[in-house]
């Protein structure tokens, strides 16, 4: 396979827009393209941006290419026209050199991102140099098996996207459930008995260490996992990011040893974030951001209770309870006093199995979609190869 210079094949267009097109056609900057997937984000809206700066011009023609920062694998494909932030290189290829969906393809590969991070200039703002990329040199089959590899590709990328639309499209599906059943926890509709967190039978514990928090050199890189308010994602916990102490660490901090079906809650920071404790963290440990809330006598269904907490509401109830101005705060004090909804046990356990159901078909959707991102991304490194 021949290689070629990317100035041979396609054009930067740095064409300066109008301030009548800045003032009509939809702004795109950087925060709208999503890092690695080469899509824009799903809340870019299309609007024009009214800051007067210089905006360059583009086509659904064009190649749209993130020039700041460029290891976080910027570029997307627009279908209409607009205008863009400089920091944006739009890329026009030849139509009889280059295909774009394969041009497209090419700068998502990791061997581009990689050398496009290391040829970059500026310490605080790395960009790479258009002049730079220009001369890059881009694999070029004859354009026939150019566009044959891009429709391999782009078949590929619309079944990643198909999976995660869905994965999306079930993300509210529980809370709709929920306020069906119990309507909003705050104003009650449904007149359930209400009980305040301190005064159910419950075992709540914090992790506030204070001089017992461990220390950087105290961290290990494995051992008793150690979970912080990040860990909290999709009302489960997330191994992403995460931090390890020893068990002898973990015995002296009896404080926060959790158990399986905990509800925990973040209480600092990002105020509100629940999970249920999955039974692969059984007996790990959390740090002073977050509490546990335990069932003790088995009057209230675990996942009941942390969806409560999940309900746009209480979201804004927690605002009355919180503490401090420049860190937020939720203290355990205030976090009892929390009104909460009992209604009967039956109802709570019909819910809770209508969660588990829904659970195993969540963990089905993000198998698929990791099996759909595992296809995109093997056949695009094989497509530059010279091997699909």
């Amino acid at each position: 396979m021949r290689f070629v210079a990317l100035n041979k094949v396609a054009k930067i267009d740095r064409t300066v827009a109008s301030e009548e097109e800045c003032e009509t056609l939809p702004y795109v900057g950087l925060e709208h393209i999503e890092k690695d997937t080469g899509h824009l984000a799903a809340e870019f809206e299309g609007k024009p941006e009214s800051l007067r700066a210089t905006k360059f011009r583009f086509t659904p023609r064009h190649v749209l290419y993130g020039k700041l920062r460029p290891y976080l694998n910027k570029a997307t494909l627009p279908n209409f026209d607009g205008v863009c932030t400089t920091e944006i290189l739009p890329i026009l290829p030849l139509e009889d050199k280059l295909n774009r969906t394969y041009l497209w393809a090419f700068l998502l590969t990791p061997g581009f991102v990689e050398w496009a991070s290391a040829n970059v200039s500026g310490a605080n703002l790395p960009r790479i140099s258009p002049k730079l990329l220009e001369k890059h040199e881009i694999p070029l089959p004859p354009l026939p098996e150019q566009e044959r590899i891009a429709a391999i590709l782009a078949k590929a990328d619309r079944l990643r996207r198909l999976r995660r639309y869905a994965r999306e499209l079930s993300d509210t599906y529980l809370q709709s459930v929920f306020l069906e059943m119990f309507g909003d926890p705050v104003t009650n509709p449904m007149g359930w008995e209400i009980s305040e967190i301190g005064d159910m039978n419950l075992f709540i514990s914090d992790g506030n260490y204070a001089e017992k928090y461990p220390r950087a050199h105290e961290f290990v890189s494995s051992g008793v996992p150690f979970l912080r308010a990040n860990n909290l994602k999709g009302n489960t916990v997330a191994w992403d990011d995460m931090r390890y102490i020893t068990p002898e660490k973990h015995e002296y901090l009896q404080k926060g040893h959790i158990q399986t079906n905990d509800v925990l809650i973040s209480t600092r920071g990002n105020i509100g974030l629940v999970a249920l404790v999955p039974q692969e963290f059984n007996d790990a440990n959390i740090n002073a951001q977050l509490v546990l809330l335990r069932i003790v006598d088995g009057k209230i269904a675990p996942r009941y209770l942390m969806w409560v907490f999940n309900c746009p509401g209480m979201r804004k109830l927690f605002d009355d309870f919180q503490t401090g101005t420049a860190l937020k705060q939720l203290p355990v004090g205030n976090l009892r006093r929390i009104p909460i909804p009992l209604p009967p046990l039956s109802l709570q356990q019909e819910f809770a199995h209508i969660v588990r159901k829904f659970e195993r078909l969540r963990t089905q959707q993000r198998e698929a979609e990791r099996q759909a991102e595992h296809l995109f991304q093997t056949l695009l490194h094989r497509a530059f190869r010279g091997e699909l």
